[in-house]
């Protein structure tokens, strides 16, 4: 006998219930048939869940039909309680999808199926209420290919010559059954279901018990049991806790068997090693339970005996689960009691999150309060009534706010550095933006080479340990790619804490270099009113930053639909039924993040203060003299010891114009770059292009044969200049800059405008002012030279690598810095590098050829 798991999902008010009822009846499980709306569903078993008539815990019950024998896992359809939904898909073989006949596809639908795809769930579909007016079978078939998949196929009916056809459309090997012998196999067609390649559709009524033994014959014939792993395996889907308040561990056995009394061990998420006993098996089936001596595979279970498992947890060869999609879209402040203390009321909370992980409890250091994560007002409420059931207590909750994510616009490469007397770790990340919804993807591209194998692994893993926070409101990053590009590890110093140090500020100091973007949660809503208060809610959306689809109208009702922030949507439904006069119902589906419609709000109001959170700070400490030294962020780049990653690709900017006449040589030498270039070479591979023979006198060029490119190089020269080095380079500026800056910066400009009137070359001079507030920059014409004051947030380096990566693709370029880091970027852009010291040679040079040319009067 064939043994599955069989999950039933379906949008809110479908009927999903109830058509649990049904199968448990039909298939004689059950010898009363419950109704929710009477509060005795079967499944139903929480007093809130009779209550209110909707499912928020997910049940499961044990029913045989033929020779298969399903374990039905009853899911809520709440968009409140979507992730306890989606924990339950993780142990799921098959899956019924239940759409209501008079509703049609909803947003909610979408999302459920997204999750089925995401899984790889085979799924059966079930069109509910066919018996009530307005339900069109043929419309609503067109509906789920249109919006759901092209291969929905109508069973249960008569397998005519057009039922062959429709399954040949959606799968050559069934195309190929069907034009060799006319029909396709049972085989053929259950091989189609399992790759979901064909979704059986069947259509009725269960509150009727029309159309339920044909789903429940079509579960029997078109299903196979999937393969089971020779060695042991389970697979976590929920904790919970039985009336006598014992801890409950819900699995599925994927491989092998499980007897009781087997030991089992595993790691808590913290990686805290446990080692348990499996104390007692029961198979539930609503309330009641069976205990068995053995687990075997395909079997969902309730194991007792275990304290530290957690949902997603994977036993034995199982692996864990993939994160959840769905998340906590709101955050709410816990008021407590007078006569319940915090620390009380977090370990009681703490719980509850064991059962619900999403729950997301949070304990704030600083203001000493407990914080809620939640998936919306509903859930609330219950959470609420089960910590006056469970503990005894009754909790408030402040107003609810958002829970916001960022990203970033463009790539940046993030450096941490880590070197207190006795340690050592240097780590570079490159944080690159992905699509929306994508999440936080981790990667290596760092040679072995570079850094050993086992220090990767522990980077990646305290990339992964840890929540990183944004710099715009403190809130979690997310849609990004975050890859090790290089790294450095002492052969006595470095301890493993050192990477965890080194990496986390990485990823701050990537963060405060980067444009960050502040995205917000959006809802998907169906917004069902009277016509004539169509208009009120069309321009209510538009005010919400709302968008919408063209209305449809049903009869004397409308239904608008789009999306819209969740900040915007807060309380709509009272303003909705307020206007209505009752009649309007708002529902809404969480559709996913996107960039805030007020960032600039929402960022002053929060009021983060990045510098000040020292926890996450994007500084790193460095050694000198035999003590450790904090540097900050922004100056990092300075006293980095491995070569920038992203040198080879920093932006163009349009570079300042002139036109120089002509140019001259300048006779300066060439050695020194040798081992500049075998740096580089050893860094980034060979040079595309040797900046030296673009430069060299023809006789030191003779039988070489110049490529195309180099060619193009034998127009004017130019020479960038960092003026800042070179001032502290030269003693005489730099005894003149510790009295006046402004004085040994105007010696420079001078004796650079010398310089560039007697070589004639196109001469670009550039100085530091990144640091001035809202300093726009500014480029000045000084007797034939340009002046350049870098913007805000610009170094002198950023500018002189941005302008020698366009101008080198034409010209030739020389860079005059001491920069080492700098020297090496230049080289790679194809320009000569000239040092502080060979520059002063040239200009002494160039100066005692003017003095010597007005002195001969000519």
């Amino acid at each position: 006998m064939k043994q599955l798991a069989l999950g039933i999902l379906a949008h809110v008010d479908a009927g999903k219930t109830t058509l649990s009822e049904g199968l448990l009846y039909t298939a004689g499980a059950l010898r009363k048939l419950g109704r929710v709306d009477h509060r005795d569903a079967f499944l139903d078993t929480n007093a809130q869940e009779k209550e209110r008539g909707i499912t928020i815990f997910s049940k499961q019950a044990v029913l045989q039909y033929g020779t298969a024998r399903f374990t039905l896992l009853d899911t809520p359809g709440h968009v409140d309680f979507s992730t306890e939904m989606e924990r339950t898909l993780q142990v799921m073989d098959y899956a019924v999808l239940v759409i209501s006949g008079t509703d049609g596809v909803q947003s909610h639908t979408e999302t459920l199926w997204r999750l089925l795809a995401r899984h790889r769930i085979p799924t059966f579909l079930f069109l509910n209420k066919m018996d009530l007016a307005g339900a069109d079978a043929q419309r609503l078939l067109e509906e789920l290919k249109q919006r759901l998949s092209e291969n929905c196929v109508v069973f249960g009916q008569a397998q005519d010559t057009a039922f062959a056809e429709n399954l040949a459309l959606c799968d050559e090997a069934l195309m190929e059954e069907v034009l060799e012998s006319g029909a396709p196999s049972q085989g053929g067609i259950i091989r189609a279901v399992a790759a979901r390649k064909v979704f059986p559709c069947y259509f009725g009524s269960a509150l009727r018990l029309d159309g339920i033994e044909a789903l429940l014959r079509g579960l029997e014939d078109y299903t196979q049991a999937p393969a089971c792993a020779e060695a042991f395996g389970a697979k976590v889907f929920k904790i919970a806790r039985d009336e006598q308040g014992a801890r409950l561990t819900y699995c599925k056995i994927t491989g092998g068997s499980l007897p009781v009394k087997t030991s089992l061990a595993g790691t808590t998420k913290t990686g805290e090693p446990w080692s348990e006993k499996v104390n007692q098996i029961r198979i539930y089936s609503g309330t009641k339970y069976e205990t068995t001596e053995v687990a075997e595979c395909g079997m969902v279970c309730a194991l007792t005996g275990f304290s530290k498992t957690y949902p997603g947890e994977g036993l034995g060869a199982e692996p864990d689960a993939e994160a959840p999609v769905l998340e906590p879209v709101l955050t709410y402040r816990a008021e407590l009691p007078a006569q319940v203390s915090a620390h009380t009321a977090l370990a009681q909370l703490r719980a509850l999150e064991e059962e619900d992980p999403q729950l997301h409890i949070m304990w704030n250091e600083q203001l000493q309060e407990i914080h809620l994560q939640l998936m919306g007002e509903v859930q609330l409420e219950v959470l609420q009534r089960l910590v006056a059931e469970r503990f005894g207590w009754q909790v408030g909750f402040g107003q609810g706010s958002i829970v916001y994510k960022e990203t970033i616009a463009k790539t940046v490469e993030g450096v941490g550095h880590f070197e207190p007397l006795r340690h050592y770790a240097e780590v570079h990340l490159l944080l690159e933006p992905t699509a929306l919804g994508s999440g936080l993807q981790l990667a290596t591209n760092c040679s072995e080479e570079v850094l050993d194998k086992n220090w990767q692994r522990l980077i990646l893993t305290h990339l992964e340990e840890k929540t990183h926070f944004g710099v715009l409101t403190g809130s979690p990053i997310t849609d990004m790619k975050i890859t090790l590009a290089a790294g450095r590890a002492h052969l006595k110093h470095t301890e493993g804490g050192d990477f965890r140090q080194a990496t986390y500020r990485a990823v701050r100091q990537g963060l405060r270099q980067a444009e960050s973007i502040l995205l917000e949660p959006w809802y998907d809503y169906r917004l069902t009113l009277p016509a004539e208060s169509l208009g009120r809610a069309m321009a209510d959306m538009q005010r919400k930053s709302g968008t919408f689809a063209p209305p449809l109208q049903q009869g004397e009702m409308a239904v608008l639909s789009g999306s819209a922030p969740v900040a915007e949507l807060q309380g709509y439904q009272r303003e909705v039924i307020s206007y209505t006069r009752g009649r309007g119902q708002l529902a809404c589906t969480l559709k996913g993040y996107a960039p805030c419609h007020n960032a600039q709000e929402v960022i002053a109001a929060v009021g983060y203060d990045c510098d000040a959170d020292v926890e996450n700070t994007a500084d790193s400490v460095f050694c000198e003299h035999g003590a450790g030294f904090n540097v900050r962020w922004d100056e990092v780049p300075e006293y980095m010891h491995l070569p920038s990653v992203l040198a080879k690709s920093v932006m163009p900017q349009a570079p300042v114009q002139a036109r120089p006449r002509y140019t001259v040589d300048s006779g300066l030498g060439f050695s020194d770059d040798k081992e500049l270039q075998k740096i580089f070479e050893q860094t980034y591979g060979p040079l595309k292009r040797d900046p030296r023979k673009s430069f060299a006198p023809a006789e030191q060029t003779q039988g070489y044969q110049r490529s195309s490119a180099e060619v193009r190089l034998s127009g004017p020269e130019y020479l960038l200049v960092d003026g800042y080095n070179i001032i502290f380079a030269w003693d005489e500026l730099s005894g003149l800059a510790k009295e006046n800056l402004d004085a040994a910066r105007n010696k420079l400009i001078q004796m650079m405008c010398n310089y560039q009137g007697y070589c004639k070359c196109h001469l670009i001079l550039v100085f530091d002012a990144y640091k001035v507030k809202n300093n726009p920059g500014e480029v000045e014409q000084v007797a034939g030279i340009s002046v350049v004051y870098t913007k805000e947030a610009e170094t002198a380096d950023m500018y002189i690598e941005k302008v020698t990566h366009e101008l080198g693709r034409k010209y030739r370029v020389k860079v005059a810095t001491s920069d080492g880091m700098e020297q090496l970027i230049i080289l790679g852009q194809g320009a000569m590098r000239v040092s502080a010291a060979m520059f002063r040679q040239e200009v002494d040079r160039i100066e005692a050829a003017i003095r010597e040319h007005l002195g001969t009067g000519r």
